[in-house]
């Protein structure tokens, strides 16, 4: 979890780069390579954190864009948890629950190197228990959920605790 620290870090320094009322600005005249549009075609793995600052703007298309291709060209996990949280709310898209458990599976299923292999472990874990865009398997979501626990997530570790004895 020591990485959630540094993604928090870039995340606030692309916040400061480019604010929110820059985003009114007219950007075809001059755009930074700084800002998170110029990241939409790039080839740099870092792109995927711009997907994030481009998701709180509130510009979905260039975030669910940038997302899209990290997962396609680098199978970013965090970009998979972050487009399944789009597609799971619906903003900027059409709700899809199914698409959304999808996207965590896979990343539960991956591993990563910066730890979101368990974040997505987690979601997937509370997904298949409360039947969320995939048929109820408690005894597998408490598994992907204890994966996740021993990886280290608290959340995973306190769903676990508040689920009522099995009854089987």
């Amino acid at each position: 979890m020591k990485n959630i620290y540094l993604v928090i870090a870039a995340i606030s320094l692309l916040f400061a780069i480019r604010p929110v009322s820059a985003q009114h600005e007219d950007d075809s005249a001059n755009t930074s390579e700084l800002s998170y549009e110029s990241f939409v075609t790039s080839a740099k793995p870092i792109k995927c954190l711009y997907g994030y600052a481009a998701e709180k703007v509130g510009d979905h298309d260039a975030a669910i864009a940038i997302f899209e291709d990290c997962i396609e060209r680098f199978n970013s996990v965090y970009s998979m948890i972050w487009l399944a949280q789009i597609y799971d709310t619906g903003v900027g898209v059409p709700r899809d629950e199914k698409k959304a458990t999808a996207l965590l599976k896979r990343g539960a299923m991956t591993n990563d190197e910066a730890g979101y292999s368990s974040l997505a472990q987690y979601h997937y874990g509370v997904a298949l228990i409360e039947g969320k865009g995939t048929p109820a398997d408690r005894a597998a979501g408490e598994a992907w959920l204890t994966k996740a626990s021993e990886a280290g997530v608290q959340e995973a570790t306190d769903y676990l605790s508040s689920l009522p004895p099995s009854s089987k």
